[in-house]
């Protein structure tokens, strides 16, 4: 089915969309300016919707704002936010009473013409969405980028060519209720993220699968054989499988401080990893699931000089720049401990580490002996910081004072007296370890706060 043919099913119904925000609201106009009966529904207030509701009320969309946006929820198709669980109440109720709950990822996977090659992880995801994404654009290939990076897609169709790729990340609430997979899906790790919203890791990764679920003998899953979860995924795949791996040989492997492939018919290095710009192991094993997906498309020769020049994407161990001999890095995309670790194993000295942020109930215990070994002034601020006081001083190598420990509920406060604490020669970096809801709307704006902070000292 293509796009046109899927909107002029939608001419005589009711469509109702769930969240007027970066997702829908392309949505929204995309529908309405193909006359279809739209309702946008948001928990925001409309004061706090500045100029948005009057845009979108022009275009003839119904609006229902604030807290009881959910209360009277019919329609005959209804569009999710990525953000709102499938098994919502109220999406439970409008599904019994004949409403077809779907969303903007469902109906772009089932309308897309060109091939689509999807990521997602517990961390690295973004990195490798994006390393993929440059690598085809380096071959001369049209890319569309986009999905939980970048920019809607949907309204992008028309535009699309066959002969083009969509590359696109995929979070697990996008995954949880899709009944469609791309022609290669990669799965950067799996670890536990997100249990805030997840009622277990069971559920967590039975989301994840759902990107390779459905794929045909032809489609192609890369999974990382170094982490147990998706290396299981193999055995239950329906198509190809890619492994890469570090720690053995696999497909795609590390000897040596070379990417190795086996691929194409012959094994062959591919990428000294001293040619990649971008630090840390954890980008290593990025760059790996990247090639192992790409083998069909990109030349060695196109990678070995890309990596020379991607600089990495922002807010993961960006350097923001360097003062008095004191270097900083933003890793604000150090949402989960397993991320933090991955940004404190790309530093070859102690940091001074600024962490701490909003509760996901995920346990700290692993990075406490991390923090012990990689950190030697810790300064924790936001909703966790008791708790990663407390994994870090129940550590079987912590002694007190090594590292030492700042709590600084401030944020702004905490960046300060980093910077007071720091001697030419050492890194802070701010890698939390949690998401940022207990003070900024995302980890995005949380870096870009950062920025600021560090810039102005």
């Amino acid at each position: 089915m293509d796009l046109q043919d899927y909107l002029s099913q939608l001419k005589e119904k009711r469509v109702t969309v769930i969240g007027i925000g970066v997702s829908n609201t392309p949505l929204i106009r995309l529908l309405r300016e193909n006359d279809i009966d739209v309702t946008a529904c948001d928990r925001t207030p409309r004061e706090e919707m500045a100029d948005r509701a009057e845009e979108l009320e022009a275009l003839g969309a119904k609006l229902v704002l604030g807290q009881d946006y959910l209360d009277n929820l019919q329609a005959d198709v209804v569009f999710r936010t990525p953000g709102m669980r499938p098994d919502h109440p109220a999406l439970v109720k409008a599904a019994e009473q004949g409403s077809v709950i779907t969303s903007e990822m469902e109906v772009f996977f089932e309308v897309c013409p060109a091939p689509i090659i999807a990521v997602t992880g517990s961390d690295g995801k973004t990195t490798t969405t994006t390393l993929i994404a440059e690598m085809l654009r380096s071959c001369g290939y049209q890319v569309w980028l986009g999905g939980n990076i970048g920019k809607p897609l949907l309204s992008e169709v028309p535009k699309m060519d066959p002969d083009d790729f969509a590359v696109v990340e995929l979070s697990s609430f996008q995954l949880m209720s899709m009944r469609r997979s791309p022609a290669i899906a990669v799965v950067t790790n799996l670890s536990p993220n997100h249990l805030d919203v997840h009622k277990s890791m069971d559920e967590y990764v039975e989301a994840k699968e759902n990107i390779y679920r459905w794929q045909g003998p032809e489609d192609l899953l890369v999974i990382n054989r170094d982490n147990e979860i998706t290396r299981s995924f193999a055995a239950k795949a329906q198509g190809r499988v890619r492994q890469f791996s570090r720690q053995e040989t696999a497909d795609v492997w590390l000897r040596d401080g070379v990417i190795m492939s086996d691929l194409g018919g012959r094994v062959r290095p591919v990428l000294p990893t001293q040619k990649i710009l971008i630090p840390g192991i954890h980008n290593v094993e990025n760059y790996m699931a990247a090639i192992a997906a790409v083998e069909d498309f990109v030349d060695d020769g196109v990678i070995r000089t890309f990596a020379t020049s991607f600089k990495g994407v922002e807010h993961r161990i960006e350097l923001v720049r360097e003062k008095d001999g004191v270097k900083y890095y933003n890793d604000s995309i150090g949402t989960s401990p397993t991320r933090t670790i991955a940004g404190l194993n790309s530093f070859g000295q102690k940091v001074i580490l600024i962490a701490g942020g909003y509760d996901k109930h995920i346990p700290f215990t692993p990075l406490g002996p991390v923090i012990c070994e990689k950190v030697k002034t810790l300064v924790l601020t936001g909703d966790t910081a008791e708790k990663i006081r407390d994994a870090v001083t129940a550590a079987a190598d912590y002694q007190p004072g090594a590292p030492e420990i700042r709590m600084i509920d401030d944020f702004a406060e905490a960046v300060k007296t980093a910077s007071e604490l720091a001697q030419p020669g050492d890194v802070v970096l701010l890698s939390p370890a949690c998401a940022a809801f207990d003070r900024f709307k995302n980890f995005a704006v949380r870096g870009q706060f950062f920025k600021k902070l560090v810039n102005e000292l």
